[in-house]
């Protein structure tokens, strides 16, 4: 891949870095990495992606942009208010960098749409906000060796999880063996925008770190955070023994 003179200045203080330079700025323009979600954490995860040059980005949204979502959802403004947050988004990233490949599903993702979706990406990024579409984003990425980076807010809080699953590693579902009771989410329990801006941009940068096989201290673990109080903590997630045949079996 030729890099051109106008690229090596756009991303020159990226690569000037050691743990990036010339090699790893064509591999974060050759990564395919999918955005489920383009809620408060897709929408700064979908923009420093494109900002970093990450030459393939899908996006999966069957909404639409409401009132509600402008707080934190800082893709959109009032403008499109009643429009597909998946075409919006599209928009933005070609209006960043028009060389991006942008792969638009206006649609939720079931069990009968994971596989033509998520088979063209190496790195999914699970933003969405109910635990079914976790466990199946997270079932399909273990059984086909894909990098999982899933996030989710609430109120004050945070939590950055990462998998790589062609490494031994616990699961989702290690973590949350069954769906709670109650499902929290922005609608019922409210949140702070800049706590998607936060986790949504560590996600981001989770995503170039694998691009780039940065040795990583976050995997097989789950990084919270509370923006009120300003504290972040790792903490080791254990493989779960009694989990589904495809993580226990690994």
């Amino acid at each position: 891949m030729k890099v051109s003179n106008n690229e090596l200045r756009r991303f020159s203080k990226q690569i000037i870095l050691k743990n990036v330079g010339i090699a790893g700025q064509k591999k974060i323009f050759s990564a395919k990495v999918l955005v489920v979600g383009i809620g408060g954490l897709g929408c700064p995860l979908i923009l420093y992606l494109a900002n970093s040059g990450v030459g393939n980005i899908g996006i999966v949204d069957h909404d639409k942009v409401d009132i509600t979502n402008l707080n934190r959802q800082v893709l959109f403004s009032s403008k499109d208010i009643g429009k597909f947050k998946a075409k919006q988004a599209e928009k933005i990233i070609k209006s960043i960098n028009k060389k991006i490949n942008v792969f638009v599903y206006k649609e939720k993702i079931n069990k009968k749409n994971i596989e033509s979706i998520l088979n063209k990406f190496d790195i999914i990024c699970d933003g969405t906000d109910n635990f079914k579409t976790r466990y199946l984003i997270n079932d399909y990425c273990l059984k086909n060796k894909k990098i999982l980076i899933s996030a989710a807010i609430n109120k004050f809080d945070g939590q950055i999880f990462k998998f790589d699953f062609k490494k031994k590693t616990p699961c989702f579902r290690c973590f949350m063996p069954e769906i709670p009771n109650m499902e929290d989410n922005c609608d019922t329990e409210g949140i702070i925008s800049t706590l998607a801006g936060i986790a949504g941009t560590i996600q981001a940068n989770e995503v170039i770190k694998s691009i780039l096989s940065v040795k990583d201290n976050l995997l097989g673990k789950i990084l919270i955070f509370n923006s009120l109080k300003a504290e972040f903590r790792k903490v080791k997630l254990p493989k779960n023994p009694d989990c589904i045949k495809e993580c226990t079996k690994k």
